[in-house]
């Protein structure tokens, strides 16, 4: 299995990033607008489409206020199993730390979630650091 872990520290209060990390079902539009271009929520799952056509459903394993945590399972696609996790911290003078990890099957998809993510962590960065 491979895991593949991203952190990046962003220009933001701890509140705002965690306002738009713990919205579920609006991550197109809080987290990461135009990455993600479409999200619709089918019961405790969401379903996005990615910029590039691509879709998933991601599954919510939970919500945790206390840790600032969100935890999902994607079914479907190229992944025969993807778990994350996306965590955010108090990095002190109104700075957050992100911290988003994923284990994924087989190996080999490893490098398109990579890739995906770190386009994405880029997205939030610069979403959430907007005035």
């Amino acid at each position: 299995m491979a895991t593949i872990y991203k952190e990046s520290l962003i220009d933001a209060p701890l509140t705002k990033a965690w306002a738009a990390l713990s919205d579920f079902g609006a991550v197109h539009e809080k987290l990461v607008p135009g990455f993600v271009t479409d999200c619709r929520m089918d019961g405790a799952a969401r379903v996005v489409t990615f910029f590039n056509g691509a879709t998933a459903r991601e599954l919510l394993v939970g919500i945790d206020d206390t840790a600032n945590r969100v935890a999902y399972s994607a079914t479907g696609g190229r992944a025969a199993h993807h778990n994350a996790s996306a965590q955010v911290f108090d990095a002190g003078e109104n700075r957050t730390r992100f911290v988003w990890i994923t284990d994924v099957l087989p190996n080999d998809v490893a490098g398109y979630i990579d890739a995906m993510m770190e386009q994405g962590l880029a997205v939030i960065k610069k979403t959430l650091e907007r005035g």
